[in-house]
């Protein structure tokens, strides 16, 4: 949702805390963890090809 993936286009970080009942902030924070584990150097290379493609 926030990055439009699957979506015809992004959203707010209200617009998501509104749809999961849940603060702005709190999906900030979310958002932060989850890109941090995807950085990860083990998760990056499993996600390389997606990438690429």
């Amino acid at each position: 949702m926030r990055f439009g993936l699957g979506e015809k286009y992004d959203h707010t970080l209200e617009e998501v805390g509104q749809y999961f009942d849940v603060t702005r902030e709190r999906v900030r924070q979310i958002e932060a963890k989850a890109l941090k584990k995807l950085k990860h150097p083990v998760r990056s290379k499993k996600l390389k090809c997606f990438v690429e493609s």
